[in-house]
């Protein structure tokens, strides 16, 4: 039972007993039969009650609800800062107007609060980068001392791509990611929607997603928010997504090629795990040495293909006839791609014959 039907009951009958008095009072002063005319009147007033009563009750309560939640909580924190001057200031002009001839003495005080409070909202809405710049620059020494201790205080949302890869799980402990990590409802939708696909490939991947989800709520050393913000007339989550990070201004992480250059384009920050796994694989210079295990055929006949624990693909030239073996190789080229990195070598057996 939601709570919409019970208030469409509790309208429907205080309505009935409202309208019913009313149509037999109304009958005596008519002439009419009283009775008759209270059960007509009864029966029409819960009629209205119950049509009209959510749209006095429960509606305007979710529709503020949407908005709150559609706002971010640096614009909300600015539109009560603003409400609550524009009241202190009509408060303090009040006496003054109260001074005057009637009914100014009474119509002003009133004006001036929605005047006034109206106006703080707007300004402060409109000028809430210089507001919190302003207490910035006030707090400067809490400021520092948190850049000292290397805790910077900041949201990432999460995109599903990330989830169901897993990876983030196991960065978020190692400390690099420092805030707290944002999923948004409409993203575990996403995940619960592939989670219950007819294709066990996508359901198993949906599964991990989810699964991963629950391993961040878990870990202490994590701080993990579901979210209930969302953005209304926007159907993509990709394209929610952006627009949600737009207006907490905080970075996106994702594995998603496409969602990284629209919100590049956009001026939203990008926080893109491959990125990350290829910038930290080990470098390898032309001339260095390393062992690795020859396993298939390259795209040449004579090349040998082996792979390195990071997943960095080795071609090794002539190593065809050395697969299934783990060799020594000199890197010869190192070559980066959109793919990752890629590594050309020689069997270092050959190379030292041909110095001789």
């Amino acid at each position: 039972m939601s709570i919409e039907f019970i208030f469409r009951i509790i309208g429907m009958v205080a309505a009935g007993i409202a309208a019913g008095i009313w149509g037999f009072s109304f009958g005596q002063a008519t002439g009419n039969s009283p009775e008759q005319t209270a059960v007509v009147m009864g029966l029409v007033g819960a009629l209205a009650g119950l049509i009209l009563t959510p749209y006095v009750t429960t509606r305007p309560i979710q529709a503020i609800r949407r908005l709150v939640v559609k706002v971010s909580g640096r614009t909300l924190v600015a539109a009560l800062s603003g409400l609550v001057l524009g009241l202190v200031l009509a408060a303090l002009l009040t006496p003054s107007f109260s001074l005057l001839p009637s009914p100014f003495n009474r119509i002003l005080p009133f004006v001036a609060v929605i005047v006034l409070g109206y106006l703080g909202i707007l300004v402060f809405v409109i000028r809430q980068d210089d507001m919190f710049a302003v207490l910035r620059s006030l707090f400067g020494g809490w400021r520092e001392k948190e850049k000292d201790t290397g805790a910077v205080p900041r949201l990432i949302l999460l995109d599903s791509s990330v989830l169901i890869d897993g990876r983030v799980v196991d960065i978020a402990r190692t400390g690099f990611l420092s805030g707290t990590l944002v999923i948004p409802r409409f993203v575990l939708q996403e995940i619960q929607y592939v989670a219950d696909s007819p294709d066990p490939l996508r359901r198993q991947r949906g599964r991990r997603g989810l699964a991963v989800v629950a391993e961040l709520q878990q870990d202490p050393k994590i701080t993990v928010q579901i979210s209930d913000m969302d953005v209304e007339g926007v159907r993509k989550v990709d394209d929610k997504l952006v627009v949600l990070a737009r207006q907490l201004r905080c970075p996106i992480l994702t594995n998603d090629y496409n969602l990284n250059r629209v919100a590049e384009l956009q001026g939203v920050p990008v926080l893109n795990i491959n990125e990350l796994a290829n910038a930290v694989k080990a470098l390898y210079l032309p001339g260095e040495s390393l062992r690795i295990k020859v396993i298939q055929e390259g795209k040449e006949p004579d090349q040998g293909v082996g792979y390195l624990d990071d997943g960095t693909m080795v071609v090794i030239e002539e190593g065809h006839h050395y697969i299934g073996q783990e060799i020594e190789v000199v890197v010869t080229k190192a070559l980066q791609t959109a793919a990752g990195r890629m590594l050309f070598a020689r069997p270092k057996a050959l190379s030292t014959n041909e110095k001789r």
